[in-house]
Formats: C-alpha cells, sequence, structure tokens
C-alpha cells in the first residue's frame, strides 16, 4: 500500500523521547528513517518500564519502541571526522535532517542547515529544542518536565488553588506534543520546498509548544499580564463544569456551561428540588455558593459508582466523562474501535500491542508495520549502500568510528 512519505529519507540524530517520536511519526506514514546513535546508544534505550508479563517478549523495549518503530539504526562516533563524512553522505541523498542538538553542537559537528546544504541545497534541516535557537536561554538543555510544564506556566496553572501543590506529568507528554509540531512544520516544508525548489529550515521547541497548548489562557494574559487564578473544585464558576468523587473510588468529569444546563443536571442527579433552591436560581447564586453546592453534590456522587452516574447521565442527554486509570483505556471498547492501540508482529516473538499515531487516513495504512531497531542493526547495510566496501567498514569498526 501506497503512504504519502514513502519517497521520503529522513537521517535523525536525537536522543530521548520528543524529536525521536517525531521521527517515528514520519515513519508510520511511509518514510524511510535512518536513526544515527552513538556507540553506546540513544540513552532511552532500556529506561523504560518492564512490563507485568512472563513471556519471551518481556524483554522487549517498550517504551523506546514507541518511539522507534519502523526505523533503521546506525551507530557512529560523531567525534570523529570520518563519522561526519558518513552522515554528510548520507544527507546527501536525503529530504530531511531531524535533530535535537543545541545550535553550538551542529556547528561543531558541521550539521547546521549551512553545512548540510553544502552537501545537499535543498534538504529540511528540521530542529527540536528545549527553548529554541535564539535567545539567553537557547543553549539550555530542557526536559518536558521543566520546559514544556515547568517553564511554561502550565504546571502552576494545574494546580489546585494558589496554594495547591505542583503536580507531576507522565512521561513524555510534553514531548509527544511538540513532537506533533514538529511534523507539521516538516510536512510544510517539504511542501514549500516543493512549490518553490528553496530549501527551508523549520524549528520547534517543548517551551513554545506549550505555550501554544495553553493559547486560550495567553490570549488574554499575553495582554493583561496578570497572574492566573488556580481555581479549586469549591472555587470553579459553574458546578456543572467540575469533577466529583463516586462511590466506587473513582472520579467522573462534566464540562457543561451555566445556565443551560442546571435544571437538567438536577433531574439527572435525582435532586429535581435544586431546581427552585433559592440558594441555586440563577447562575451568580450557584457560583456564590459553590463552597456549600460542591459538598452537596459529593454526597450525592458517593452514592452510586461511576459506572452507574455514566448511564443515568447518558439516559439525561449530559455532557460527562470517566476519569479512567491508564489500565482501564488499555482495555476501552471505545479505544478497540478506533484500533487506537494496534499490533506489531515481532520475528519469532509473536504480537504486542503499541500505540499509534493520532490520525488516520482512509485511504493508506498509517500503522505502525515494525518494531524499533536493535542497537546498530543497520550499521553495515546503510554504509554499503552509500558505497563502502567491507575492507573500509572493517576499518571503520576498528578505529571505534561505528
Amino acid at each position: 500500500m501506497t503512504k504519502p512519505l514513502d519517497d521520503i529519507t529522513v537521517v535523525e540524530i536525537d536522543s530521548w523521547m520528543a524529536a525521536p517520536s517525531a521521527a517515528a511519526i514520519l515513519a508510520d506514514l511511509g518514510a524511510r528513517v535512518i536513526k544515527i546513535e552513538p556507540l553506546k546508544g540513544d540513552p532511552m534505550r532500556k529506561m523504560g518500564r518492564t512490563p507485568k508479563i512472563e513471556d519471551d517478549i518481556k524483554a522487549h523495549d517498550f517504551q523506546f519502541d514507541v518511539d522507534n518503530r519502523g526505523k533503521e539504526s546506525i551507530q557512529l562516533d560523531l567525534t570523529q571526522e570520518a563519522a561526519i563524512e558518513v552522515v554528510h553522505k548520507l544527507c546527501a541523498n536525503a529530504e530531511v535532517f531531524l535533530c535535537n542538538l543545541l545550535a553550538k553542537r551542529q556547528e561543531k559537528y558541521r550539521l547546521d542547515p549551512q553545512s548540510l546544504r553544502a552537501v545537499n541545497p535543498g534538504i529540511v534541516h528540521a530542529t527540536l529544542t528545549g527553548y529554541g535557537t535564539t535567545g539567553p536561554d537557547a543553549w539550555r538543555p530542557g526536559y518536558d518536565v521543566t520546559a514544556f510544564f515547568g517553564r511554561s506556566g502550565l504546571y502552576d496553572a494545574m494546580r489546585e488553588g494558589d496554594d495547591g501543590l505542583v503536580p507531576m506529568a507522565r512521561p513524555a507528554q510534553g514531548d509527544h506534543t511538540t513532537g506533533l509540531a514538529l511534523v507539521g512544520a516538516i510536512l510544510a516544508a517539504l511542501r514549500q520546498a516543493e512549490k518553490t525548489g528553496e530549501p527551508q529550515t523549520v524549528e520547534t521547541s517543548l517551551y513554545e509548544t506549550a505555550v501554544w497548548t495553553q493559547a486560550t489562557d495567553y490570549s488574554v494574559t499575553a495582554v493583561d499580564k496578570a497572574p492566573l487564578r488556580k481555581r479549586a473544585r469549591h472555587e470553579q464558576l459553574s458546578a456543572t463544569a467540575n469533577r466529583f468523587p463516586c462511590g466506587d473510588g473513582t472520579w467522573i468529569v462534566f464540562n457543561m456551561p451555566e445556565p443551560f444546563w442546571w435544571p437538567r443536571f438536577c433531574d439527572a442527579l435525582g435532586k429535581p428540588e435544586w431546581k427552585e433552591d433559592e440558594r441555586f436560581i440563577e447562575a451568580r447564586d450557584r457560583y456564590r455558593q459553590m463552597d456549600v453546592l460542591v459538598p452537596m453534590l459529593d454526597e450525592v456522587f458517593l452514592t452510586k459508582s461511576r459506572d452507574e452516574w455514566g448511564k443515568i447521565m447518558d439516559e439525561h442527554g449530559i455532557i460527562w466523562g470517566p476519569v479512567l486509570g491508564l489500565h482501564e483505556v488499555a482495555a476501552d471498547p471505545q479505544a478497540d474501535a478506533i484500533n487506537l492501540f494496534p499490533k506489531i508482529s515481532m520475528e519469532d516473538k509473536g504480537q504486542y500491542r503499541t500505540v499509534r499515531i493520532p490520525m488516520k487516513f482512509h485511504d493508506f495504512n498509517a500503522l505502525p508495520e515494525k518494531p524499533s531497531p536493535e542497537l546498530g542493526a543497520n550499521t553495515e547495510q546503510v554504509l554499503t549502500e552509500l558505497g563502502y566496501d567491507q575492507a573500509r567498514i572493517e576499518q571503520l569498526k576498528a578505529l571505534k568510528v561505528i
């Protein structure tokens, strides 16, 4: 089956999860992705959680796999001139160079746009960093916890009230969001290069992508520069846009604007009398009485399980959602219906579930087709394609270039 990027070669020099996730998406869309790793490998290898299973597939590196499936891996020591020569030869026949190297390291290893365009004038040069390639913090390494969640204001905005604890994100949330942003930039750059014949340089960062995810807040905050008020549950603007604990220890969440939904909400809760309660007649009354109303609602929701409430809410046409555990999402019938966790086959080890990219196409299959490569699995094959004979390959091994 033809895929849209099956005529695109991507040369990738990166590590951890953000930039690799972008390259994984390109691979799922059909690109040939050649991942260049240091001799010791991407430090993300063998860093992930081992699944709680007892079969042969347990040893597979699943968390590395999700950001590196479908790629080829070669090992190079970029501190040696012979390795840079290999990279330049790869880039000479590639459409995209993707990296997460800071600007000074790109220049040090002659991987900056100007250097690569000397060998391939039309290559798309894509960079993902923590904070951008200019400005006082361009030199600063960044991870999603520090650059995406911390520096962007997202952690602070997610606190439960002004004095609430700073939350902790799950692994790679900011990385994968930023990876999507870089993919969009790369695809636009390829299209622009196709239209104009001009080379394109694109970049994004964890910091700026995180700010974009909060653009609704920043559309005002960028104007007035006023601190954001963090509202606890009893300080929310609306009782029908809040979350509540259920009787089975789970939670349920609602997002319905006032004032339309209040009467229907009361009926669903089995509290029609609240519609006439003088404390809650108008939306502004309910807001002023929120510290009274939230405990009343908690008491009601604690009488039934989340699933029982869900059926009731559906019967009344209420907009609600379950607060699911990750293990519940992996078993969610809706996830199965949209094939959110497709299977990849491993040679001699059977199949395993992974997570597909958040896009579907009706005319081609964008699902992952093969697992991540073993470290250096394709080094000799790629060098042979570049014209290196076996004697030279053995020499490079002896010199620890590869």
